[in-house]
């Protein structure tokens, strides 16, 4: 009998999946039974969060949106942190959530087993929108419509949630074949972009900051025309990894956290700013204070001037940029703005003088991992480092966890990339000893499903950023030191081979653990400290 699950598999099929994370649930089953025969291949992970941050994962590597099912209740909430990872870093996950039969919603108290007084409405405040299908016959339109927005700009999770008995009800419609999700792009107004081509052509100084938005659009090829013609410098976010070729003579790279880099930004007197809100990071702390004029290209109108009064521009990054690379003139290289940028660049190195040891892990991770082959980061120092030092080389191959900042993102993630590329290329995690506690558990989902992953374990003893953080500002710690488990022979418990390496052998130990196939655990001993925070600076 085909119900109310079917429908769910179904429909995803018509739409283009090919795998579905999660964890199965009570609530749930009708869609893991209808799972069962679909063809659909499923990535179970051991907790929901573990599973939305590798639904994240696999949506990074693949542009695609990500199915995730997540079951009532506790599951439903376990699984928020990793939405709001997926919100703020704007990935398209499509949430399936089941739900208590429909008996229970709309109020009474039913007693049912993980009810919760409204579901969607606590998912609501995380996902870019929530809706319920309360008969089989809506699964399709509900699912169709939850793909289109996680992929429309600002992409995002969706969620839809379905009560079990819908699930497990009769469906009386005809298989799905016929569904489609066509994602809007917003185009830029002409006469934004004629207002913004003018104030390039007569900036004696531009300077483009490009953020995630121009990865998530395929807007590199513009961006880089773009530059070329003004003569512009560029500088990438972190979320931006690789949009723009590190050792351009005009990439001032992604040192985003220096007070060089700030006032270089601050000195354009017109500075273009795409795909970025100029948050918190981005922004040196809210220390940036730009004397020119500020132009901003964004998908999501929300971070339209929220941070900066700018030319507001609401548009697909590929799309503004395509046409503002056609509308400026070209420039006549004369070798200032690249000056500009080698003196910015060595400015930085001076600063980071008496910090060799931390570059140079960086460095080490850089020089073993495969060009193509992408990375994962936890919230640890190495991931702070890596912000600003590491070299994507291919954009987007860099992801880490600077969208929500929650902890436990790294590994998981780079599961989720590692069930999207199978053998082609190996997946690298970055975690500290106390990031690495939240995904234990998913070494058994590693070696269960043969994924092509290497972890790197960074152990320290503890909260190592939050230990300097806390020494920084009161002198002593508290809460940052952690009894931790022999990572290496736990890893190996789960049947995952392991080792111990040294900051001077992490090159070649990394290096051999990612050509092994199969997962792979990389133990670091090593205590790096944090660049001096310049946002303090006044």
């Amino acid at each position: 009998m085909r119900t109310g699950g079917s429908l769910v598999v179904e429909s995803l099929v018509a739409l283009g999946a090919d795998t579905v994370f999660g964890e199965p649930g009570q609530h749930a089953l009708g869609v893991f039974q209808a799972l069962a025969g679909s063809g659909l291949r499923y990535a179970g992970f051991r907790t929901e969060l573990n599973a939305g941050f590798a639904a994240a994962g696999f949506a990074c590597a693949t542009g695609r949106p990500a199915p995730l099912l997540v079951s009532t209740g506790p599951g439903a909430l376990i699984s928020l942190a990793a939405l709001q990872e997926a919100a703020s870093a704007s990935i398209p996950v499509v949430v399936i959530g089941s739900q208590v039969p429909s008996a229970g919603l709309g109020g009474p108290r039913r007693g049912f087993l993980h009810e919760l007084p409204d579901q969607r409405a606590c998912v609501a405040q995380v996902v870019k929108s929530a809706g319920t299908a309360r008969h089989p016959s809506q699964i399709p339109s509900a699912i169709a419509r939850a793909w289109e927005v996680a992929l429309t700009p600002p992409h995002g999770p969706v969620y839809v949630e379905i009560p079990q008995d819908v699930l497990l009800a009769e469906a009386d419609v005809p298989p799905v074949t016929g569904l489609t999700a066509t994602p809007q792009l917003p185009a830029p107004r002409p006469e934004l972009i004629r207002a913004a081509a003018a104030d390039l052509d007569r900036a004696q100084r531009p300077v483009i900051v490009a953020g995630g938005g121009v990865v998530r659009a395929g807007a590199e090829d513009a961006l880089l025309k773009l530059a070329e013609k003004l003569r512009a410098p560029v500088a990438t976010t972190f979320g931006a990894k690789g949009a723009f070729p590190w050792l351009h003579p005009l990439s001032a790279q992604s040192w985003l956290e220096d007070q060089h880099t700030t006032d270089f930004l601050a000195d354009a007197d017109v500075l273009l700013v795409v795909g970025s809100g100029l948050g918190e990071l981005s922004s040196n702390y809210h220390t940036f204070r730009p004397r020119g004029r500020v132009i901003q290209v964004e998908a999501d109108p929300g971070k339209l001037e929220a941070n900066l009064p700018a030319l507001g521009v609401h548009a697909d990054a590929r799309l503004a940029l395509a046409e503002l690379a056609s509308a400026v003139s070209a420039r006549e290289p004369d070798g200032a703005a690249e000056a500009r940028v080698g003196e910015l660049l060595t400015k930085i190195r001076h600063r980071l003088q008496d910090l060799g040891t931390e570059l140079a892990l960086v460095e080490a991770i850089r020089a073993a991992l495969p060009d193509d082959a992408p990375s994962f980061w936890d919230m640890t120092i190495l991931a702070y480092w890596a912000w600003s030092a590491f070299d994507a080389r291919v954009s987007g191959a860099m992801q880490s966890a600077q969208g929500a900042g929650g902890l436990g993102y790294g590994f998981p993630a780079a599961l989720g990339a590692a069930v999207a590329l199978g053998d082609q290329r190996p997946v690298l995690a970055v975690s500290g000893d106390g990031g690495a506690m939240y995904g234990i558990s998913e070494l058994a989902t590693a070696r269960q499903l043969g994924l092509n992953a290497t972890w790197l374990i960074v152990d320290d003893g503890g909260y190592g950023i939050l230990r300097e953080y806390m020494t920084d500002a009161f002198g002593a710690t508290f809460g940052t030191e952690l009894a931790r488990p022999d990572f290496v022979a736990l890893a190996e418990s789960f049947g995952v081979p392991a080792r111990r390496s040294t900051p001077e052998d992490l090159e070649r130990d990394l290096a051999a653990a990612l050509a092994e196939p199969g997962p792979n655990v990389v133990v670091l001993q090593a205590n790096p400290r944090m660049f001096a925070p310049t946002h303090l600076v006044t």
